[in-house]
């Protein structure tokens, strides 16, 4: 089973080269970050296309936590950057841990959502029902994240990310700061959805 996630920059046409390069070497080192958190055992990342990338990992329930992540990872470079991100999770094959060469249910459903989102909506779930709710309403809240917010909730998201002392001491800041980032950009309510999702049969999926 895996969490697929395919996705695109937003308005990457307003982008020189450089920065996007940059946006999908951010998306890629936070993808890296993914494949270390516990529980996942297979992950890949790769481009697709000019603007375009995918990513792929083996622990299912974690999906809409690295959606997210994946998001702060972007948006803490500048408040205009942004990505897509079309979630699956399902059935599927990643020869060489390489998405581009990868097939399945999973994989197909990811691409197909991502091509039909509507332009206003940047993070959806193919599965439907609740836990489409919760990406959407999560988009909603990440749209309007600034880079300090982004910053703090990149640091809060992983799991086992530790207390925000630690996470304020890592972004060299004061707890106070990380907990009103956190406050504004609505993190202890994502946390909360997270939680339910990743505890019950709807977060797994299997």
């Amino acid at each position: 089973m895996f969490a697929v996630l395919t996705g695109d920059i937003v308005a990457s046409g307003d982008l020189g080269a450089d920065e996007l390069d940059a946006t999908l070497e951010a998306l890629g080192a936070g993808a890296e970050a993914v494949a270390g958190w516990p529980g996942v055992r297979v992950a890949g990342f790769a481009r697709r296309g000019g603007d375009g990338w995918q990513m792929a990992f083996d622990a299912p329930a974690l999906g809409l936590r690295a959606a997210l992540y994946l998001r702060a990872c972007v948006r803490r470079l500048d408040k205009a950057r942004a990505t897509r991100v079309a979630l699956a999770t399902g059935a599927g094959q990643m020869p060489g841990r390489d998405p581009n060469a990868a097939h399945g249910a999973a994989f197909t459903a990811s691409g197909r959502l991502l091509d039909s989102l509507p332009a206003a909506r940047h993070l959806d779930d193919s599965a439907g029902g609740a836990a489409a709710a919760a990406a959407r309403l999560a988009d909603h809240l990440a749209q309007g994240w600034t880079q300090a917010q982004a910053r703090a909730v990149a640091e809060l998201l992983p799991p086992e990310a530790g207390t925000r002392a630690e996470a304020a001491e890592r972004l060299g800041i004061s707890r106070q700061a990380v907990d009103q980032a956190a406050w504004a950009a609505g993190f202890p309510a994502i946390a909360a959805a997270l939680e339910a999702l990743e505890g019950t049969g709807e977060g797994l999926r299997k």
